[in-house]
């Protein structure tokens, strides 16, 4: 079967309740919390505290992290350009899913393109899409180190890494940029926080019958 063809002939299913609907019960629209950032950056602890920090305080949120993601979803990607940039899309429209469905998805992915930054925020309505420049300098994220991948590649055992041989494109203009060389992890999740709830849309009830 052409593969063109197979897919010309899909529709999107209708769900009994839109995404507006889901928002009136739950008094607000969803929202989607892009972390973007080197390596090493903080993304990751920051965007664990995040989520503990909201569902505490009443929310309803999760958290897309890009280590769970690529050994499960994508785990068929590498790391080349066009596997860089299928990763991305794949866990864009994942994170509108979660979203449509009200809940304020945290995204943690080094995503290093601004071009699939910009298409995964065209994914939602205007301000539904919340991108957060976790921005630490190179140098600073190599000393970090944690996971040892800066050294690695350095050693050419990892091709195509962000930050060395790979480019990451800064965002230009981001919700909010947060710098971890300069605010420890939980500052900056205050800061975040804030963002968040003063960009929370909120979904007036359905008027009565």
């Amino acid at each position: 079967m052409n593969k063109q063809h197979a897919i010309g002939d899909l529709s999107a299913a209708r769900h009994a309740l839109t995404a507006a609907e889901r928002g009136r019960r739950n008094g607000r629209a969803g929202v989607v919390v892009w972390l973007t950032g080197l390596s090493g950056a903080g993304k990751s602890t920051i965007a664990t505290e995040l989520e503990w920090q909201l569902v505490t305080r009443g929310f309803s949120a999760c958290l897309l992290d890009g280590d769970t993601i690529r050994n499960g979803l994508c785990k068929d990607l590498a790391f080349s350009a066009a596997d860089r940039h299928e990763n991305i899309r794949r866990i864009g429209e994942v994170a509108k899913l979660f979203a449509d469905a009200g809940l304020i998805c945290i995204v943690a992915f080094i995503s290093p393109f601004r071009a699939d930054r910009e298409a995964a925020r065209r994914l939602l309505p205007p301000g539904q899409f919340l991108e957060i420049f976790v921005n630490a300098p190179l140098a600073v994220c190599e000393q970090r180190d944690p996971k040892g991948l800066y050294a690695r590649a350095r050693q050419g055992k990892i091709p195509e890494f962000t930050g060395l041989t790979s480019p990451y494109e800064n965002p230009d203009n981001p919700e909010m940029e947060v710098r971890t060389d300069r605010l420890v992890a939980g500052e900056c999740v205050k800061q975040i926080l804030l963002l968040i709830e003063s960009k929370l849309l909120p979904i007036a009830p359905d008027s009565p019958s």
